[in-house]
């Protein structure tokens, strides 16, 4: 099997991370389920398997470089999984983690359960799939999610005035909020400064790089929550997609 993933192997290597059979093992039956699932359902556009090699299961790794997601037993939320994107790579990789994949489509999270079940990933740390929009589930009451997570992620694909009203509110005071941006993201953090601010957030950094041996460009960026976010936020589903925050 190392052979087939030889690529893989060394795009992890180069990132300081070294695989397990186990691990290798898992990550090739979430291929197989991945390919298997979106035959019936839309999981991905993205099938051949170098491409979801390296546009899925590195590219979900590539913020490691920038966050030590191995220094302690964080709870991590994904927001917007989708097929499970970077939650489950990041859950493979680091099993110490303690994830909750939130969507808003049920089928996806059948297909997540699946997986979760199939590659035994409650072993170490837990990994759960929790249904709903973003902004269901951390109005300020009692049972919320609101700041309840050390780390937030996503690759959802929104503009990040939007993604960080999605995401800041689920992060504690003194967390971190991740978001994987395909593309130079400079033009969209300075627009979302003011919103920023407004949620209890404060960039730490934009990192741009290539995914390893490519030419494809990302950017990672870390936003570090100093301050509890507003009850206002986020506003009701929808609003915040329609009227990013300035």
């Amino acid at each position: 099997m190392r052979n087939k993933y030889e690529q893989m192997l060394r795009d992890f290597s180069s990132l300081g991370i070294e695989l397990s059979d186990k691990q290798l093992q898992q990550f090739d039956k979430y291929y197989e389920l991945l390919i298997k699932w979106n035959e019936v359902m839309n999981l991905t556009a993205i099938t051949e398997f170098s491409d979801v090699c390296k546009l899925h299961f590195v590219d979900s790794i590539s913020s490691y470089n920038y966050f030590d997601f191995s220094a302690s037993d964080y709870s991590l939320i994904d927001i917007g999984t989708g097929a499970g994107f970077p939650g489950i790579p990041l859950k493979i990789v680091f099993p110490n983690l303690n994830v909750t994949l939130l969507d808003s489509l049920n089928k996806r999270l059948n297909f997540l359960n699946e997986v979760i079940d199939d590659l035994s990933l409650n072993e170490q740390g837990s990994i759960k799939t929790v249904h709903g929009r973003a902004e269901d589930h951390c109005a300020p009451k009692e049972g919320s999610l609101r700041e309840t997570f050390d780390i937030a992620v996503s690759r959802a694909v929104a503009n990040m005035s939007t993604l960080s009203e999605y995401c800041l509110p689920y992060v504690k005071v003194g967390g971190r909020f991740i978001a994987y941006k395909s593309e130079k993201a400079q033009d969209e953090l300075k627009a979302a400064k003011g919103a920023l601010h407004l949620l209890g957030g404060k960039l730490v950094s934009a990192e741009e790089f290539l995914l390893p041996d490519s030419d494809v460009s990302r950017t990672i960026c870390i936003v570090d929550k100093v301050e509890t976010t507003s009850k206002k936020y986020p506003r009701k589903a929808g609003t915040p997609s329609k009227q990013p925050l300035s």
